[in-house]
């Protein structure tokens, strides 16, 4: 009896140590669980078109680019892309364009002039080669005043064909670089020059002063001429002829 309790016992011991040994090699081979992943980071809002960059891509535009960053109408156009509903569209002069002005031009404008050359080639909203047919004629540009003699700019189309006017420059575009929806990019092969710029109108004249009506001369009565001195005159004259008249009678009786 007691053999078969010690028997018993060595097995029970014996079955609890192989499941303590099987458990162990059964956590041991257990992978690691990994730990828990972050969440993804939402993907940064996207900045405002870089028309600089895009014309860069495009090649063929440098001294454009020079011009858009020398006037500082590339910064504006950074602001004005990220706060405007209306959008943009640039007449992208090339290379070309420029190279076939008079020698000297660009240097001779100073500073002024050369902003508003570049703002003459922004339109502040997005024109579509579609919405070109429909568009009202002078176009405004950034460079101000679209009245005839200032900064006109006109466009008109033929099937697919657009045509620019400036009053001294005809043009057509002839490439799209770049559209999205905010912002449409042109190439032209001319520059766009202004009246305003290349052909300014001299100030009208200030309005003559009005003309004074001249008064005739009114020659005046000489004093002598007044009534009461002509009453005189005569009183005298009357009295000169009486005297006369009483010395001849005076004359005659004692001749007789």
């Amino acid at each position: 009896m007691m053999i078969m309790k010690q028997q018993y016992l060595i097995f029970t011991l014996s079955f609890l140590l192989l499941f303590f040994l099987h458990c162990s090699r059964t956590l041991a081979q257990a992978p690691a669980q990994a730990p828990a992943e972050a969440p993804a980071e939402a993907p940064a809002p996207p900045g405002p078109t870089d028309l600089t960059k895009i014309l860069q891509k495009a090649g063929q535009f440098t001294t454009f680019i020079r011009l858009l960053k020398s006037t500082q109408v590339a910064n504006q156009l950074l602001g004005q892309l990220n706060n405007s509903n209306n959008g943009m569209t640039i007449f992208a002069p090339t290379d070309n364009a420029f190279s076939s002005l008079k020698s000297g031009t660009l240097n001779s404008l100073n500073d002024e002039q050369q902003a508003e050359l570049v703002q003459f080639h922004i339109v502040p909203t997005y024109l579509t080669s579609s919405t070109f047919q429909t568009v009202s004629n002078p176009l405004r540009t950034q460079a101000g005043d679209s009245a005839d003699g200032k900064f006109p700019l006109n466009v008109t189309t033929s099937g697919n064909t657009v045509n620019i006017t400036t009053g001294l420059t005809n043009t057509s575009i002839s490439g799209t670089i770049y559209t999205d929806g905010q912002l449409a990019v042109y190439q032209v092969d001319k520059v766009l020059q202004p009246l305003q710029v290349f052909d300014p109108r001299p100030p009208a004249p200030a309005p003559a002063p009005a003309k004074s009506k001249k008064k005739k001369a009114v020659i005046a009565d000489s004093p002598d001429d007044t009534p009461a001195d002509n009453s005189k005159a005569v009183t005298l004259t009357n009295m000169h002829s009486l005297v006369l008249f009483g010395v001849g009678a005076i004359v005659i009786a004692l001749s007789l």
